[in-house]
């Protein structure tokens, strides 16, 4: 475990130890969003510091495809690109480095091997803790396990949560107990044959009258993910419940 470095209080006169977490996270936008402010809530013994996806700097965003939030093999080649930087410009600052990013119903053992392989060929991350997440098979996973949390209480979707997650289940067959097994690998395209994102935003579009507010992923996503109760995700999602348990741990062992 990397050494706890002694950092000011803002609110004290007296010094307090800080973990210091660097996270390179898949996704985008509404990942970035919603992610951050859920580490930062649920494991107040720790500072997570984000290093993908790199920040876009103000002014036109760039044509390139994928250049922002990246997922898979992209985002390992990404982390080959921006960790050594990380390591060279604030070296022996960093007690863990967390790699988070969507399954996307590949294999979590595999995908795990691949990205520690290639974080393991740089030197100078050799005596730094790593840890790799998983959100299965996307980060809506976790607002579907804790429902009643999450868009039950949310005004946009209130009169007919019931009715969305009635469809859910019997049109899209989504798992309310084991969220994080919905739909199949589809090889040809290397990813879900079927997005939880996509059934949640087509539940609520199948659900809404006239006015209704649908299912946004940039908008409703980041917001919902600061509202879950992790205590029932981890219930019902064995991902999310390794990532729970290893930060919990992480951050209070200071």
């Amino acid at each position: 475990m990397g050494i706890r470095r002694l950092i000011p209080c803002w609110r004290s006169q007296y010094w307090r130890m800080v973990v210091v977490v660097w996270v390179f996270s898949g996704g985008g936008e509404a990942e970035v969003r919603g992610f951050f402010p859920f580490l930062e809530k649920t494991f107040p013994g720790c500072r997570f510091e984000r290093k993908t996806p790199v920040r876009q700097k103000p002014g036109p965003k760039p044509n390139k495809a994928g250049s922002y939030g990246r997922t898979g093999k992209s985002l390992i080649d990404q982390i080959k690109q921006e960790l050594p930087i990380a390591l060279k410009a604030e070296p022996n600052k960093c007690d863990l480095i967390l790699v988070f990013d969507d399954l996307d119903c590949r294999d979590s053992q595999s995908q795990k091997s691949k990205i520690l392989s290639e974080i393991s060929k740089i030197p100078e991350c050799a005596d730094i803790e790593k840890f790799i997440g998983f959100a299965a098979p996307e980060i809506e996973a976790w607002i579907i396990a804790d429902w009643n949390n999450s868009i039950a209480k949310n005004s946009d979707f209130r009169g007919r949560q019931e009715r969305m997650r009635w469809w859910l289940s019997a049109e899209k067959n989504v798992p309310f107990d084991s969220p994080e097994s919905f739909s199949e690998y589809d090889r040809e395209k290397d990813c879900c044959r079927e997005k939880l994102s996509e059934a949640l935003i087509e539940s609520s579009v199948y659900q809404a009258e006239r006015h209704n507010t649908r299912f946004s992923k940039g908008l409703h996503t980041p917001l919902l993910l600061r509202e879950i109760d992790p205590n029932e995700v981890q219930k019902k999602c064995p991902l999310f419940r390794e990532l729970y348990n290893y930060l919990n741990n992480f951050c209070r062992s200071s």
